[in-house]
């Protein structure tokens, strides 16, 4: 059917279409060109001493505790398990006290003090609590396990040892996901009642 009252410029349903994807192509393709490069991530240098060395590194504002000593740092035996704060896997010592690496910003801890489960043993003679791991099979896979010892060191030092259940109290932030919480928490008291 023809429309004979159509002038030169009428568009019927399939010229509009195809009209309009192509000058909405262009305006794409217009924004795209004429935007500028996303700015560059703020760097910040930050000083720690891990492990009784001290090292200094310049590091992504955004650069997490936890990937600083994996990544940059190359301490790869704290683990990264959730990175979301729940499994404990990346706990080490910050400034003596228990801390989730993966939660905190490498930035916000300029001049502390890290121990990481590769800082605890003397040479060959490995810390009380890694040898108690040992004694009492405190372990399966080993996946958990840096992060189950150093929460069990911070665990010892704020004396909470009293029971068998204080200490699955407060070591309920690490997760074991082969179920070795039995033997782990008769390392940590072993541990506790040699020191």
């Amino acid at each position: 059917m023809t429309d004979h009252n159509a002038g030169p410029f009428t568009l019927n349903r399939r010229t509009f279409v195809g009209a309009s994807a192509a000058v909405g192509g262009i305006v794409a393709a217009e924004s795209l060109l004429s935007c500028s490069a996303p700015p560059a991530e703020a760097a910040t240098t930050v000083t720690l001493t891990i492990n009784g060395a001290e090292r200094t590194v310049e590091v992504d504002n955004r650069t997490s505790l936890l990937d600083l000593l994996r990544e940059r740092v190359k301490l790869p035996g704290t683990k990264k398990g959730c990175n979301q704060g729940a499994c404990g896997a990346c706990t080490v010592l910050l400034d003596g006290r228990r801390a989730n690496s993966c939660l905190t910003l490498a930035v916000m801890h300029d001049g502390a003090e890290l121990t990481t489960i590769e800082g605890l043993a003397d040479g060959d003679r490995l810390h009380p609590l890694q040898q108690a791991f040992i004694d009492q099979d405190a372990f399966q896979c080993g996946y958990c396990t840096p992060g189950q010892i150093m929460s069990g060191i911070g665990c010892i030092a704020e004396k909470h040892c009293g029971s068998r259940a204080e200490i699955r109290e407060w070591m309920s932030g690490n997760i074991c996901r082969c179920g070795a919480y039995t033997n782990i928490v008769t390392a940590v008291e072993q541990t506790a009642q040699q020191t």
